[in-house]
C-alpha cells in the first residue's frame, strides 16, 4: 500500500448480541437474538449471534419467523443505553491510533492510520490485529477490521471475514476480491438500486466497474458515477476527525405502546418517557431546541404530525413535555386512542447561541432556573453511574411500556 492511504473499517461482530452476551455469559453458547417484545407490539429481530445465524435467522424479521427456523431460539430485549456505553469505549481505543475515527453508525468506525502508522511499527495488517486483540482484551468483544486504500474496499474487507478477522484489500488484490462479490454488497448500493442495477444485466461489483459509465448516470444520476467510482476502487472520501463531526440537526425518540393509550394521564407517561430521552440526548450533543415536534399515530395507523417554534431554546424535560402536550391537546384531543408517539427536537443551536436571544424583557424565571438545577443534575448523575441511575419516577407505567427496564 506504499503511497496509498490506509484506511481501516473496524465493525463490531453481531453488536448487540455481543454485548447482551457481556451482560449474560450463560448466552454465549446458545442461539440468541436481541428483539422487540411482543407484548409492546415490537416482536422485530434486532440482532442475533453465530450460533442463530446458523439456522438462518435475519435481522428484520419477526420473533415467530426466527422461532420458526430455531425453536430453541432465545430473545433478549434490548439495552440502548449500554450498547451507547460500549460503543464510546471502543472508540475510545481507535483514538489511541489516530484522531480520525469516523463513526459508521453505533457498531462500526473508519479510522485514517496513514499519518500514525509510522509510530506503531507495524505493518496495517498487524495493526488491525493489535487493535481487534485491545478491544478484545479490554471491552470483551470481537471486531472484524478491513485494511484497504479508501473506506469502500475498506468497508467490503471488514465484511468479507467474520467474526474476529483482518482482511487486506489492496491495490494487488481489489479486483480479484471484491468484483466476484454480488453488487448489493458495495456501500450504498439499497435494494431498489440493486434491482436497477440488475435490470440493467449488473449482478456483481465486477459488472459494475465493466459498465459504461454515462448508462450509469443516464439511470441513476449522480449516484451511477458514484458508484461506478466506487467499483473501480476511486473513492476519496475522506475520513473526517472525530472531534469534527457535525452537530445533529435533529433529536427524537419514538414509542409503539404495549397497548392503545388514551387520557391526559397515560398520554403524559408517554410524553414524559420520550423527552426525558430527547432532554438527555440534546445535553449529551450540547444543543438547545427551538422547535418541537410530535408526530402521532393512531390505531388504524392513520399519522398526524404538529410542531411549534419555541420563543425560548430549551433542552428541559419539562418543557419538552409542556410543549408536546400542548400540540397532542390542539391536534387530537386526550380523549382519541394513541398507538405510538414520536417526540423530536429541531432548530438545534448551542447553549450560547440560545442566551444570546435572549433579553431584558425575557429573563429567565425562579422556576425554570430551579428546573435546570434538578435537570442538570441528574445528567451528572446519569454520565457517571449510567442513564437508569435516576429517573423521574411519575411516567413508570409498566402497563403501557413506559417502565425503564435495567
Amino acid at each position: 500500500m506504499q503511497g496509498d492511504r490506509i484506511i481501516l473499517h473496524c465493525d463490531c461482530n453481531s453488536f448487540f448480541a455481543s454485548v447482551e452476551t457481556l451482560l449474560n455469559p450463560s448466552l454465549a453458547h446458545i442461539p440468541m437474538a436481541v428483539a422487540g417484545d411482543p407484548e409492546n407490539r415490537h416482536g422485530i429481530i434486532l440482532a442475533k449471534n453465530e450460533h442463530a445465524k446458523k439456522f438462518g435467522v435475519q435481522t428484520a424479521e419477526t420473533i415467530w419467523q426466527a422461532k420458526q427456523k430455531c425453536p430453541q431460539l432465545v430473545c433478549v430485549p434490548p439495552h440502548h443505553g449500554i450498547y451507547s456505553e460500549i460503543s464510546e469505549r471502543v472508540n475510545a481505543i481507535y483514538l489511541d491510533y489516530t484522531d480520525l475515527v469516523d463513526p459508521f453508525g453505533i457498531d462500526e468506525s473508519f479510522l485514517d492510520v496513514t499519518a500514525s502508522i509510522h509510530l506503531f511499527g507495524r505493518t496495517p495488517a498487524e495493526l488491525a490485529d493489535t487493535i481487534r486483540a485491545r478491544v478484545r482484551r479490554e471491552i470483551g468483544i470481537t471486531v472484524s477490521v478491513g485494511v484497504s486504500f479508501c473506506r469502500v474496499l475498506a468497508k467490503l474487507g471488514s465484511d468479507y471475514k467474520k467474526p474476529d478477522a483482518t482482511t487486506v484489500i489492496d491495490r494487488t488484490n481489489f479486483r480479484t476480491v471484491a468484483y466476484p462479490m454480488p453488487v448489493s454488497a458495495l456501500l450504498f448500493v439499497g435494494k431498489r438500486t440493486a434491482e436497477i442495477l440488475r435490470s440493467m444485466g449488473i449482478l456483481t461489483i465486477g459488472d459494475l466497474a465493466a459498465a459504461d459509465r454515462l448508462r450509469l448516470s443516464q439511470r441513476l444520476g449522480e449516484q451511477g458515477d458514484t458508484l461506478w467510482r466506487y467499483a473501480n476502487g476511486q473513492d476519496t472520501e475522506p475520513v473526517r476527525s472525530y472531534f469534527d463531526r457535525p452537530a445533529p440537526k435533529s433529536v427524537g425518540n419514538g414509542m409503539t405502546f404495549r397497548r392503545d393509550i388514551a387520557g391526559e394521564s397515560e398520554i403524559r407517561a408517554g410524553v414524559m418517557a420520550l423527552a426525558d430521552s430527547v432532554a438527555a440526548r440534546l445535553r449529551a450533543e450540547n444543543r438547545k431546541s427551538t422547535v418541537v415536534q410530535v408526530q402521532i399515530k393512531d390505531p388504524s395507523f392513520h399519522t398526524v404530525q404538529r410542531q411549534c417554534t419555541l420563543k425560548r431554546a430549551t433542552w428541559l424535560q419539562q418543557e419538552l413535555t409542556a410543549h408536546a402536550m400542548d400540540l397532542i391537546r390542539a391536534s387530537v384531543g386526550f380523549g382519541s386512542a394513541i398507538r405510538s408517539l414520536t417526540l423530536t427536537a429541531s432548530g438545534l443551536v448551542a447553549p450560547t447561541e440560545a442566551e444570546e436571544q435572549l433579553d431584558i424583557f425575557t429573563p429567565v424565571q425562579t422556576g425554570e432556573s430551579q428546573q435546570e438545577t434538578v435537570e442538570s443534575t441528574m445528567a451528572q448523575i446519569r454520565a457517571r453511574f449510567g442513564h437508569g441511575s435516576i429517573r423521574f419516577g411519575c411516567y413508570d407505567n409498566a402497563d403501557i411500556g413506559t417502565k425503564h427496564k435495567e
